[in-house]
């Protein structure tokens, strides 16, 4: 038949249906014709035909799979078949749905996000051959470099292909009605050339335009174009202020463009450093691109050779400083990839427990529905008929499940995605937009592939036997097998729960050791507010510092405040300064020290309620007229004045600068990430060392919400033009610190996975033993006839549901001490193996399985012998 002729038919299904009958009518009729001429009686010819032509409906089912108008019919009648078996068993198909949609929203909406991170190509052109480059030293690898460094980095590898220095930070931008803060970026005249990022409007920076001598101008993000400039196509050549000076804007970068260290930039200039600048003044990073056929080790081998050469012929400023090369993937997201695995480890393991109770359900309604195979195989429907009606329930199950589960992960990945604070989602630009893009959706297609052939092999296994024969009962060698087949299943989903949940105990346990580590202050009723004098008023230090002191008495005036004091920075932050110095009266170290320096006020630890342990604070009057003196912190004491008292020891900045003296030794204050060690921190007066941006800190006697406000009010009678923003407070800042955000989204989402996983082996857990009550009623009835009691029954059943607790949980417990030391980088303070952890989730699943094995226990005892042996 032809391809036309199989179309047309598509369109006269009736007339096909009435040819294929008086087909086989005629056939039928020929063979009674012929058994008649060779002598046999009309009944004997009529019998012998229908004999030797087998099942008629087979026949004909055979003739209409030929024809694609009949087959495509009978996929229908298939289908409609297979949702009515869903309508009689509704309690099967709404368990069934449910579970599949729940692991596949999880698994989908896990995956959305490790697809955007970790699996997405970076929006730069070969994104794996961009770099970038770090200053290591005694702090750790990745520091900023000094812009006469990268100069020589630049100039001096053999490497790579182009280099360019950037930086993020806060721009103040001249309004015409105010001056207000700006994030933006400092970047090389070759930064995106070297990324391969054309703007959308306008053009790039050209060479030398980051030069000091350049006119200054500026690229503007494609959010900031809309947002302040309408999106309008003249705003080329436009100025904008920026620090006090005027920039050309010269163009608009792409839409999809985003540059995650940078975070949510705004406003992109050029560099304009000078080379009469300070080696050892570091405030740059850079990034490069890779020449062709060079690996990132050799790069690395060639810019530490470049960083050792300086070293040597720049000993002051570079002696003990190297150099470090990190792919640009790795800078982006590698702090979050070990935390994206868990989830998606943890939203895989969920879903394949969905898996196995779906499999255990299907393997109950399969050996419930042998009777009905066995009729349907007896009345002439083939293996490969009954097969196809199978794969077609089992691929309609399967599509319900997976397209309430795709619906229920884009709803989850809207709510993850504004659950994320704007800071951290500021790093995480990748994420902005989160959809579901193509990869996402060919992983919910193999999700819903792998559920269908699962959901159609089920059944199929107990084909060819139920077909074999109608069946004299429902019971015996069926119940057996159900019980061997879901007790395995069982142990499996007990096993996959206990991981889970010690995965999310040993989270829950981290985060909560980590928001209880010592941070060296008490943080409850502190406000801060961070503070910027404007660029045009060119303050001397001198005037900062004492604005600074007048800052300081107004907000510790006013009505509720206790103390204030002003910072540079503030604990539990990433980065800040650091600076080299020597001890007076010690040997020079092989490699210069360095640590953390902190300007603060003499308010600053009383305002935190910082233990002083020895010596005393600063004094009001300690500004740059006055000798210099530093604070140390314990972990300062303990690593360069062992066994010693550190009051009145001397520290030197270099060979020209004044020696500072120790009057204070202060507890460690967390003046970093929570998740971190504390380190060495040399405290600083601010009046000595005063900057034009810090922070003002007021404790209050009460929590008091409208504190950042008033303080902001009492700042700007001081000096109106002063800048003020982010008003918070330091309790806040700790919860919202990226640290503790990733260690709480962490446990919850693990432990919500953990949680469904409990209830889906508990109902298991519960099938399986209800399953094989109701299977042994007669023998449960024997023994009690034969006067078992009661206590007796339950504890043959307990004892059944007791073994497949056990194995499960024991295996379980290998897994989870197997998964604990995998991510032991995301555990703080805890081990892997904690006892206290391990003990409490087995108590924990213990007792939710002998719940679910008591219900039936109780059935069990509860049957009536008479009533047992007669229903036999």
């Amino acid at each position: 038949m032809s391809l036309a002729n199989r179309i047309a038919n598509l369109f006269r299904r009736s007339r096909i249906e009435r040819e294929i009958d008086s087909e086989l009518a005629s056939h039928l009729a020929m063979r009674i014709e012929d058994n008649l001429a060779a002598g046999m009686s009309p009944e004997e010819a009529r019998r012998d035909a229908l004999l030797r032509f087998g099942n008629r409906g087979v026949a004909r089912e055979q003739t209409g799979e030929a024809d694609m108008a009949l087959y495509l019919a009978s996929i229908g009648a298939d289908l409609r078949y297979a949702c009515r078996q869903l309508r009689k068993n509704p309690g099967f198909a709404a368990t069934a749905i449910l579970v599949l949609a729940l692991g596949i929203a999880a698994s989908v909406a896990i995956f959305a996000f490790v697809d955007a991170a970790l699996l997405k190509p970076l929006p730069y052109r070969d994104p794996s051959r961009l770099v970038v480059l770090y200053e290591s030293n005694s702090l750790g690898p990745r520091f900023h470099i000094s812009y006469l460094d990268y100069l020589d980095w630049k100039k001096l590898n053999s490497t790579l292909s182009s280099m360019d220095a950037y930086d993020d930070g806060l721009f103040q931008l001249k309004t015409a009605s105010s001056v207000e803060q700006a994030q933006g970026a400092v970047v090389g005249d070759g930064f995106f050339r070297t990324l391969g990022v054309a703007p959308a409007l306008g053009r790039d920076f050209r060479p030398g335009e980051d030069l000091p001598s350049a006119p200054r101008t500026v690229l503007l993000s494609y959010s900031a174009w809309q947002k302040r400039y309408g999106g309008r196509a003249d705003v080329l050549g436009q100025t904008v202020n920026l620090e006090g000076l005027p920039n050309t804007i010269i163009g608009v970068l792409p839409k999809w463009f985003h540059f995650a260290p940078a975070g949510a930039a705004e406003f992109w200039t050029t560099l304009h450093h000078s080379t009469s600048e300070d080696r050892g003044s570091h405030g740059l990073l850079a990034i490069a691109r890779l020449k062709d056929g060079i690996p990132l080790q050799t790069a690395s081998a060639n810019i530490q050779s470049i960083a050792d050469t300086l070293a040597r012929q720049y000993p002051e400023s570079d002696s003990g400083r190297g150099a470090t090369v990190v792919a640009l993937p790795e800078v982006i997201v590698g702090r979050f990839r070990p935390i994206l695995l868990v989830l998606l480890s943890g939203a895989a393991l969920l879903l394949l427990i969905a898996y196995v109770n779906i499999a255990s359900l299907l393997l109950v309604r399969s050996e419930n529905r042998r009777l009905e195979i066995s009729m349907r195989g007896a009345l002439g429907a083939s293996p490969a008929r009954l097969t196809r009606q199978f794969v077609t329930e089992g691929v309609l199950l399967a599509s319900i499940g997976c397209g309430l589960g795709v619906a229920g992960a884009t709803v989850a990945m809207r709510l993850l995605a504004m659950l994320i604070p704007a800071d951290i989602l500021a790093s995480m630009p990748y994420l902005s937009g989160l959809s579901l893009s193509g990869h996402v959706l060919l992983f919910a297609a193999l999700l819903t592939l792998c559920a269908a052939l699962l959901f159609s092999v089920i059944p199929m296994l107990r084909l060819r036997r139920a077909a074999a024969g109608l069946p004299a009962s429902g019971r015996g060698s069926s119940g057996t097998l159900w019980r061997r087949m879901g007790s395995n299943l069982v142990v499996i989903e007990l096993a996959m729960a206990m991981v889970l949940l010690v995965a999310a105990g040993l989270l829950g346990k981290s985060f909560y050791r980590l928001l209880h580590t010592e941070i060296g202050m008490q943080p409850d009723q502190v406000t801060l507010l961070k503070v910027q004098t404007p660029h045009e008023e060119d303050m001397k230090d001198s005037q900062v510092a004492r604005m600074v002191n007048t800052i300081a008495d107004r907000i510790q005036s006013l009505p509720g405040v206790t103390s204030a004091g002003v910072a540079e920075s503030l604990p539990v932050g990433e980065g800040g300064n650091s600076n080299g110095f020597t001890i007076v009266g010690k040997p020079a170290p092989p490699s210069p020290n360095e640590e953390m320096v902190r300007p603060v006020s003499p308010g600053y630890f009383t305002t935190l309620r910082t233990r002083l342990l020895r010596g005393r604070f600063f004094q009001p009057n300690e500004d740059t007229t006055r000798p210099q003196v530093v604070i140390v912190n314990q972990a300062m004491a303990r690593r360069y004045f062992p066994n010693e008292d550190p009051i009145g020891r001397r520290i030197a900045w270099d060979a020209t600068s004044p020696q500072a003296e120790v009057v204070g030794l202060v507890e460690d204050i967390k003046e970093g990430p929570l998740d971190q060690v504390t380190r060495p921190v040399i405290y600083l007066p601010f009046a000595q060392y005063p900057n034009h941006r810090f922070y003002v800190l007021a404790r209050t006697a009460e929590a008091d919400r409208s504190m950042p406000a008033e303080m902001a009010r009492a700042i700007h009678a001081i000096d109106p033009r002063l800048i003020t923003s982010d008003g918070d407070t330091m309790v806040e800042r700790i919860n919202t610190s990226q640290a503790a955000y990733l260690h709480r989204s962490s446990a919850w989402l693990v432990g919500g996975f953990a949680a469904l996983a409990l209830a889906l082996a508990v109902v298991g857990l519960y099938g399986v033993i209800a399953y094989s009550v109701s299977q042994r009623t007669r023998e449960i009835g024997v023994r009690m006839a034969l006067g078992a009691h009661r206590g007796a029954v339950y504890g043959m059943v307990l004892k059944e549901a007791g073994w497949l607790t056990a194995i499960g949980i024991g295996a379980g417990l290998v897994c989870s001490v197997a998964l604990g030391s995998l991510m032991r980088s995301l555990l703080f303070g805890t081990e892997a193996w904690d006892a206290t952890t391990l003990c409490a989730v087995t108590l924990v699943l213990s007792i939710a399985a002998f719940l679910a094995g008591y219900l039936p226990a109780r059935r069990a005892a509860s049957v009536n012998p008479v009533e047992a042996l007669r229903a036999e």
